[in-house]
């Protein structure tokens, strides 16, 4: 059997997830055949990993070489994990015009301009574009979009979701290169991006008018200030506050050390910024209104400096109401830990229909990063690629455009002071 040749772009944390499927569960079916990255450090970091499993090294390039990766290595296709997501429109459309399938992480790209060169490329090329939502995959997740689908409350009237990241997960955001909106555009897309294309999943439906808020409530010197830590410096490794921060990240152990401090000198590249910089120019603070085709309406909020991880979410129709609770585990994104993983015991479904009394659902769980949904959509990547997908699962690229033009339209009408955003008037 001929295996699948992919390429990997971007080395950083969440590229492990891909090396070690294709080395390891799916090695029979696939195989990886290059990396590339901005940094030569990071890629010989997961060089050495290989070799440390038996595998062979692989072949690196550096960015401004990608049109000759393709050329020489040939992927089927290209897996986009580079960062700053502002990167992932080049990658993609590059890939496609020289004949490559792509995998993208979230979120597809960052901007409206960007949003409609890929959809030219996609047209013009025919080639494959897909976004990799795992929280699509997440059993409980799933359990939710059968219950929709099964009719249990009738027809979706409106949505209310809250998003919470703590103080742990939500500080890391604030000390990479997602702190700076023309990197990420903000968490409103970085993050959120998930937050919307689950719920466009849930309805299967298309958000059609945005309405939004957003301010840095937190992560600012006035609380830096509050928590006593005037004159800290401008990163962890040099600061003098420590001590006494609670913000603190070691880079002089474990992963993190191999990851990226003994690789800052090839693109200086500081993992720890202080998340009190003044150089930040996202939100921490984010709340939203969105109109969908349907006539559905959701309230939306997201806080990155909560005291717990998760989400709540409430479906109500009209024949009843679903409420679904979420805890996850802190994590640290590239510390070893696993991302996002559920907690059981704080972890509900609630379906209370139409003059009735609530019902407590045994929820469906699953093991391995984002609440289960990591392994389920490696498997769909690279496993029974046949199977059918009843629950639409798998994202394509307009499933990716849908969810960043919500945060785009978020983010304007934020500029605007609360006007709503038509979404389609953002593309030509």
């Amino acid at each position: 059997m001929n295996r699948k040749r992919y390429a990997i772009i971007g080395t950083g944390s969440r590229a492990a997830m891909y090396i070690d499927a294709i080395s390891g569960k799916y090695a029979n079916g696939s195989v990886l055949v290059a990396l590339c990255d901005k940094n030569l450090g990071r890629m010989e970091y997961y060089n050495n990993q290989l070799k440390l499993k038996g595998c062979k090294s692989l072949p690196t390039y550096l960015s401004d070489d990608f049109s000759r990766l393709i050329e020489e290595q040939k992927p089927d296709t290209v897996i986009i994990a580079s960062g700053p997501d502002s990167t992932h429109a080049d990658y993609i459309v590059t890939a496609m015009r020289l004949g490559c399938d792509v995998i993208t992480e979230k979120p597809l790209t960052i901007d409206e301009d960007s949003c409609q060169r890929l959809i030219l490329a996609q047209k013009e090329t025919g080639r494959k574009l897909r976004v990799a939502f795992n929280y699509r995959y997440a059993p409980s997740r799933a359990q939710v979009k059968k219950l929709l689908l099964d009719g249990e409350i009738g027809s979706i009237i409106s949505v209310e979701f809250s998003w919470f990241l703590n103080t742990r997960h939500g500080a890391d955001y604030f000390r990479r290169w997602h702190r700076r909106m023309e990197n990420s555009g903000s968490l409103l897309i970085h993050k959120a991006t998930h937050h919307f294309d689950l719920v466009n999943w849930w309805l299967n439906d298309t958000p059609e008018e945005v309405s939004a808020r957003g301010e840095l409530k937190y992560y600012n010197e006035a609380n830096a200030n509050r928590l006593g830590l005037l004159g800290h410096s401008d990163r962890c490794l040099t600061c003098p506050k420590t001590t006494i921060c609670p913000f603190y990240l070691n880079l002089r152990e474990g992963k993190l050390k191999d990851l990226y401090l003994e690789q800052e000198h090839y693109d200086n590249y500081q993992r720890d910024k202080c998340v009190f910089s003044d150089e930040i120019t996202i939100y921490d603070t984010m709340s939203a209104h969105v109109h969908f085709e349907s006539g559905v309406l959701m309230s939306y909020t997201l806080n990155a400096f909560s005291p717990i991880e998760g989400y709540r979410i409430v479906f109500n129709g009209t024949k009843g109401r679903i409420e679904h609770n979420m805890s996850e585990r802190s994590y640290i994104s590239g510390d070893g830990s696993i991302p996002g993983e559920l907690i059981r015991e704080k972890t509900n479904i609630v379906l209370t229909k139409e003059f009735s009394e609530p019902e407590e659902l045994s929820v469906h769980v699953g093991k391995g990063g984002h609440a289960g949904g990591d392994p389920l959509l490696l498997e769909d990547i690279f496993g029974n690629t046949d199977l059918k997908d009843p629950l639409a699962q798998r994202a394509n690229y307009i499933d990716g455009v849908k969810s960043v033009l919500v945060g785009v339209g978020a983010l304007k009408s934020i500029e605007s002071k609360g006007i709503p955003i038509r979404l389609m008037n953002l593309l030509k």
